[in-house]
């Protein structure tokens, strides 16, 4: 696998009106498609590379927890057939291959490799296959004076099927950049003097909850005819009836071609009819009609076989002929056969001439069921193309029609921050290009069913969320994976560090998840399970405790939710302070305060049952002894940096939510445990440089945590950082991040690799756990932001720029960003939520530069109308 990655250089054809192509003022993550150095990883056995069954069997194994978990995997893989939740025996594989992907937010995602190809699928919410699929390609056809001069797959592969195509394409001559939701492939047509550019544009608008949510790609063919003479240019896409797996041979799927005229534009393609028994899908390649653009397609062929007719077809004129009125309609494949079709575009491009040819791929699956297939789910997207299974020739028709509306809303958005000379190039690759992870996060985005009612979504005790049935039937119900291999429904003590992403760009979808887990706050499931990681029974979820998740793909989330069964969360000290201080954060971003008003009695409760973790009532949180936080396999005892931070945070906010609600009585309680608090947590904590972990004067007591300052971070945030609601002091928290600085970034490998999570005072790192000796992606994004923050303007970009450079460049892990990397060569989880925590940074930025806690303080409210 090529892993060498640089940044995107100014493409060939500089002087062709292809404005779109990144340059040196614009850089996103590149890479030339033909290199082929190598990445030094270490393999691990049937888990290359990751490091989570090695850690935790390691780190656990004085429990029976690895034979309790064996147990429950076998039970749950080879006889209920379906998959676990976290596989600690079969991690996902590291592919070094893949770029940008295609589709809007919660209709399912197609990634498209760095090198051309159609590799990873999540079409099944939340679920994934990982699969080239080789007939998924396009094809060059060059035509001079009514001869065929030259006809090439573009693609590098040599398979062993479709062997009548010419493949091998020399890597050479194609280039890679990708600046999400955008990418490019531009190829220099070796000895032809022509050069094709590949625009790749998805419908990933910030504040667009309708194109936002479309099943779509649009690729953008410019051509730059460097000849004397004209030539005609064919681009053919085909594309195979299915994903690559076992389904495609499963029988009955079909294709059929179509047209699709609307105002006076005409889009012509072939749909590929999936038909499976669940979840059933439709496919549709297509191409713009237009002056001077003519549109050819062939319904079916064997995409298993030689190939040999489709490239004849192509070669002979630069057309694809299908017989009049075929399609491969009833009746269908049989059992065992596979079926794929294909489109071509065509045109003349004249001597020393531009001319562009537009095609697109959409898929359809408007209908969906989770594992437990008990409730029907309508994706979001049929609320304005409809819910039939009919809808791809009306989506083709509006991809083709409207991305250049999308790319100049795309391009006014990125413009500022791509054009700001003061922002380092790497960042603003990773800042635009993490959020792949909105759409390809196992995302799903549904309807509320017409007929629900309030008392439907809210239980019995949920009647006070007076705005939640108008926010979810406005703006549905959105779901994202913790882990492309972590498979929950937003995980919230990760998605605290996430949310920015989804609060600064999509705040509404921010504003409908947090009103589904208050939901679950004030309603308990009273049903018990056993825990793996304790070995024992409790309930699944208790009243005003927020879950750890909302569930599991594989089940029916929101229905039944915590499908983390390793502890019980119930005693976590994190998930409750978390839901709090993203009630304010949103509410001082989007100025909601019907929002603020509903969740008020929410916060109380969830305070109210954080409060009996203060066992000595001075006014700050223990932690229990055992892992019962985010970071879940690092015990903390007594009080903590991490926790007794966020718990004097979230107290902090409960004063200025009181303030701002007019509760006198709830702002003085919580004005008086943050005096005692703040007192002892600098009392036990402080060692006169930084904040230890925590307060057992145990041997790894007093380690460097890198994500000390999370309270302080979160504060920031929402302008409550100094004045009369400075909860940290400024000297302490300064001396604290530069410590960290000096010991968890530039003493660890050299300051290359951002920050490692616990480091000791004399610079080595803590070893105790598997976690403490990790480096968190989304967790040094925070920190760099919480840098930012305090003036520390430089350290926080050297901080994050360690794990952009590791990741993007020295460990070929592009689009599939993971949790977690060691030193040697070790990762863990690949494609995960928290680096969408990078877009703190960005809010960090924008506070200085404004120069004030923008925005302007949100207005009173009174607490009754």
């Amino acid at each position: 696998a090529g892993v060498r990655v640089e940044q995107a250089s100014p493409p060939p054809g500089q002087g062709c009106p292809m404005p779109s192509v990144p340059s040196d003022g614009a850089l996103g993550w590149g890479r030339a498609v033909c290199d082929n150095e190598d990445v030094e990883v270490e393999e691990q056995g049937s888990c290359p590379w990751s490091s989570i069954c090695d850690a935790y069997f390691h780190v656990l194994s004085y429990l029976s927890f690895p034979c309790r978990y064996f147990k429950w995997w076998y039970k749950k893989t080879r006889i209920e057939k379906k998959s676990a939740f976290i596989d600690l025996l079969c991690a996902v594989p590291l592919q070094q291959i893949y770029g940008c992907p295609l589709g809007g937010i919660g209709g399912g995602t197609i990634t498209r490799g760095w090198r051309g190809e159609f590799c990873r699928w999540q079409l099944n919410p939340g679920i994934y296959h990982y699969e080239t699929v080789i007939a998924d390609q396009f094809t060059v056809c060059l035509r001079c004076k009514g001869q065929t001069v030259y006809q090439q797959v573009l693609s590098v592969e040599r398979p062993s099927t479709l062997q009548g195509w010419n493949w091998g394409y020399c890597g050479h001559y194609a280039f890679y950049h990708a600046l999400y939701p955008r990418a490019w492939m531009v190829y220099e047509l070796p000895g032809q003097n022509v050069v094709l550019t590949c625009r790749q544009v998805s419908p990933v608008i910030p504040h667009d909850y309708k194109d936002s949510s479309l099943p779509v790609g649009v690729f953008i063919w410019e051509v730059e005819n460097e000849r004397d003479e004209d030539v005609d240019v064919s681009i053919m896409f085909s594309l195979q009836n299915g994903t690559g797996t076992k389904e495609d041979r499963s029988g009955g799927h079909w294709n059929e071609p179509f047209a699709f005229e609307k105002e006076g534009e005409r889009v012509a393609g072939v749909l590929l009819h999936h038909c499976t028994h669940v979840n059933p899908f439709t496919l549709a390649i297509s191409a713009r009609e237009k002056a001077g653009t003519g549109v050819t397609h062939l319904t079916a062929f064997n995409p298993m076989g030689s190939g040999r007719e489709v490239w004849q077809d192509l070669l002979q004129d630069g057309r694809l002929d299908s017989p009049a009125g075929e399609s491969l309609c009833p009746p269908w494949d049989e059992k065992g056969e596979v079926t794929a079709a294909a489109v071509c575009a065509s045109c003349r491009v004249p001597a020393r001439g531009h001319r562009t040819l537009e095609l697109a791929l959409a898929w359809d699956m408007p209908r969906v069921h989770f594992g437990s297939k008990e409730k029907l789910h309508l994706r979001r997207y049929t609320r304005f193309f409809g819910s039939g299974g009919d809808a791809a020739p009306a989506l083709s028709h509006h991809a083709l029609t409207h991305y250049e509306e999308w790319e100049r809303k795309i391009e006014a958005w990125q413009k500022p921050i791509l054009e700001n000379s003061q922002l380092p190039s790497w960042y603003k690759s990773a800042l635009f290009n993490e959020l792949y992870f909105m759409t390809d996060g196992g995302t799903i985005w549904v309807e509320l069913p017409p007929d629900c009612r309030a008392e439907d979504l809210q239980g019995p005790e949920g009647a006070g969320l007076s705005h939640l049935l108008p926010v979810l039937r406005e703006y549905g119900r959105f779901a994202y994976l913790e882990g492309q291999e972590y498979r929950m429904y937003n995980t919230y003590d990760v998605h605290f560090y996430a949310s920015f992403a989804l609060v600064m760009l999509w705040p509404k979808l921010q504003i409908s998840l947090q009103y589904d887990i208050a939901v679950t706050v004030v309603n308990e499931d009273v049903q018990p399970r056993q825990y793996l990681m304790c070995g024992q029974t409790a309930q699944v979820k208790l009243k005003n405790v927020v879950p750890h998740d909302i569930g599991d793909p594989g089940d029916e989330p929101w229905q039944r939710v915590n499908a983390y069964l390793m502890h019980d969360t119930a005693d976590w000290k994190d998930l409750n302070l978390k839901f709090v201080l993203q009630v304010y954060r949103d509410y001082y971003l989007t100025h909601d305060s019907l929002y603020l008003r509903d969740m008020w009695p929410v916060c109380q409760a969830v305070m109210e049952s954080e409060l009996k973790f203060d066992t000595d009532n001075d006014g700050l949180i223990e932690n229990g002894g055992f892992a019962d936080q985010t970071y879940d396999a690092w015990v903390v005892n007594g009080a903590s940096a991490y926790c007794g931070g966020l718990w004097l945070a979230a107290v902090c906010v409960m004063c200025k939510m009181a303030e701002v609600l007019g509760d006198a009585e709830i702002q003085q309680k919580y004005t008086d445990i943050l005096s005692k608090g703040k007192e002892a947590f600098e009392r036990m904590l402080w060692n006169g440089k930084y904040y230890n972990y925590d307060s057992s004067g145990s041997e790894t007591s007093s380690s460097i945590m890198s994500d000390q300052c999370a309270g302080q971070w979160f504060l920031g945030a929402c302008g409550l950082d100094q004045g009369e609601f400075e909860v940290f002091r400024k000297s302490h928290v300064v001396s604290a991040l530069k410590t960290i600085f000096e010991k968890n970034v530039m003493s660890f490998a050299g300051g290359t690799m951002g920050a490692v999570n616990g480091m000791r005072p004399d610079g080595v790192p803590d070893t105790s756990s598997v976690q403490s000796n990790e480096v968190w992606i989304g967790v040094v994004y925070a920190l760099a932001a919480t840098m930012i923050q305090e003036g520390l303007v430089e350290e926080g970009f050297h901080t994050a720029e360690g794990c952009y450079r590791t990741v993007w460049e020295r460990l070929g892990m592009a689009f599939q960003t993971p949790e977690a990397y060691r030193e040697k060569k070790v990762y863990r989880s690949l494609a995960y939520m928290r680096p969408l925590s990078i877009w703190s940074m960005q809010l960090a930025l924008e506070r200085r530069a404004a120069q004030a806690p923008a925005p302007t303080p949100p207005p009173q409210v009174p607490i009754h109308p």
